[in-house]
């Protein structure tokens, strides 16, 4: 089906109509954002708790394990890291396994999401190459705790998977509630805390 008889946009709760092959920044929201990732879950579900796992509580998570890896971080990259999984407030969590069978198509669409997202928010459209590497490393490590307490994977499986961990949990501050799947309006609110407190410390252009 061409790209002109298909729909290839999304509407959003605040009313802006998303192209999801050529997203405008002008038509991303930070309240769509965070009320889609808080509504997403990772592991597709497959976690123990009362409530799912949520992108949106993942990302904060990221964020507290790359401040504690990086406490000299700047704010434009805590807001970056915030976030790294955003594109999936329009394209959900697909987890790692399927994405590498999907294969290009989909990294493509995601990328320009990010960017769009990106310069909604007065970010560079890309990551630099060694903040992109230490975000990489705290998603991992996040992946590594989400797998053993929550996903049902035991250690040595966990870190085949994503790698050993450059730190403990005891070295992120509050790990236990950080760590426990929060209701979708608790995922929701601390998202938006996190990113309004980030913002208020970047610089006016």
């Amino acid at each position: 089906m061409s790209r002109q008889s298909s729909r290839a946009w999304q509407r959003m709760l605040s009313g802006r109509r998303l192209d999801i092959l050529d997203p405008s920044p002008v038509d991303v929201e930070l309240s769509d954002i965070a009320h889609g990732l808080a509504r997403v879950a990772r592991w597709n579900g497959q976690t123990v708790g009362d409530y799912p796992f949520s992108v949106a509580q993942h990302s904060v998570l990221v964020l507290e394990l790359f401040r504690a890896a990086n406490p000299e971080a700047e704010a434009t990259a805590q807001l970056q890291c915030l976030l790294h999984d955003a594109p999936e407030y329009v394209v959900g969590d697909i987890i790692s396994p399927f994405k590498a069978v999907i294969g290009g198509s989909y990294k493509d669409v995601e990328k320009g999401l990010l960017a769009a997202i990106f310069l909604r928010f007065s970010l560079p459209a890309t990551m630099p190459a060694a903040i992109s590497k230490l975000v990489k490393k705290a998603d991992q490590e996040a992946a590594f705790f989400e797998a053993t307490n929550l996903a049902g994977f035991d250690p040595p499986e966990a870190r085949r998977l994503f790698g050993v961990p450059s730190q403990s949990a005891f070295d992120v501050d509050a790990f236990d509630r950080l760590i426990r799947p929060w209701p979708t309006q608790q995922a929701h609110e601390r998202f938006i805390v996190a990113f309004e407190e980030i913002s208020g410390n970047i610089p006016p252009a």
